[in-house]
């Protein structure tokens, strides 16, 4: 079992913002843009294609994905639905950030935070590692202190973590930021542009399947 950490993407995806996405083939090679997860992964969309983010906010190489990723996300099409799935790898500030993220989606903070607490622990090393220091943090940015605390500890919030990491595992995710695509394949690539061009290679691989199986993927 590799070591579980984002570092182990530097090998394989390095940080490009600059760079333009590459040629896009009609069928990508296994093991080089793609590999396959066995077995599938059912999502959670019936209907739709499904992409997962797997991420952590103490991922360096997360920070530096998050706009690109934002940016290809908002202009998927209406039958592709994107999910951001944090993981904790058994490291409990991993796991509590974990949980922050969906505190933070119970609170309605999400969007107000979710890439200004990327910042937070990257840009300005503040300790957020903990209940206490997380919800003290929230407050002092202009979210709901009170609702974030509870949701943090909440039944809910601690089986969406455990969940996750379950789905991690079970997709082969073993650094990231990684892409899976219905849970099907896994997108490779030597940069996060030729990741991403590989997760919308396939996106379409996806889509020809169902309609070669009679099962189209409508919007």
């Amino acid at each position: 079992m590799p070591i579980r950490n984002c570092v182990l993407l530097a090998v394989c995806v390095l940080a490009s913002a600059g760079t333009g996405i590459s040629v896009v083939h009609a069928q990508g090679v296994e093991g080089t843009d793609y590999r396959k997860i066995e077995p599938p992964q059912p999502t959670t969309t019936p209907g739709k294609i499904e992409v997962i983010e797997f991420f952590s906010y103490m991922c360096p190489h997360c920070k530096e994905f998050y706009p690109l990723v934002s940016t290809w996300a908002a202009q998927l099409p209406k039958n592709v639905v994107f999910r951001r799935v944090p993981v904790g790898f058994n490291r409990p500030a991993w796991v509590n950030l974990a949980r922050a993220y969906y505190a933070l989606q119970v609170s309605g903070d999400l969007d107000k935070l979710d890439e200004a607490l990327f910042r937070a622990i990257h840009d300005e090393h503040l300790q957020l590692f903990d209940a206490s220091s997380l919800t003290d943090w929230v407050g002092k940015n202009g979210g709901h202190a009170e609702q974030f605390a509870a949701a943090y500890s909440s039944f809910g919030v601690n089986n969406q973590t455990v969940q996750a990491d379950q789905l991690a595992d079970k997709s082969h995710a073993d650094a990231v930021p990684t892409m899976v695509v219905n849970g099907e394949y896994q997108a490779m690539g030597k940069n996060f542009a030729e990741m991403l061009a590989n997760t919308d290679r396939l996106i379409a691989q996806v889509q020809t399947e169902a309609r070669a199986k009679g099962t189209p993927k409508h919007p």
